[in-house]
């Protein structure tokens, strides 16, 4: 089963009744907001592991 325009633009116009002109746009920028921090999040645990690994290489190496 495919869902086609009509029934987006149906269940679009749901939507709109359902909340409103003016709280759509606001549903979306929270939606974007926690999608970004979430990405983040995720890219800050990378860079955090990586310098892990790199304060542990210059931690072996005598001076």
């Amino acid at each position: 089963m495919r869902i086609g325009w009509t029934e987006i633009i149906i269940i679009a116009l749901i939507v709109l009744l359902l909340f409103g002109g003016k709280k759509i746009p606001e549903l979306m920028k929270g939606l974007g907001k926690g999608v970004r921090s979430f990405k983040d999040g995720m890219e800050g645990k990378e860079e955090k592991s990586g310098e892990e690994n790199v304060e542990k290489k210059d931690e072996s190496k005598p001076e």
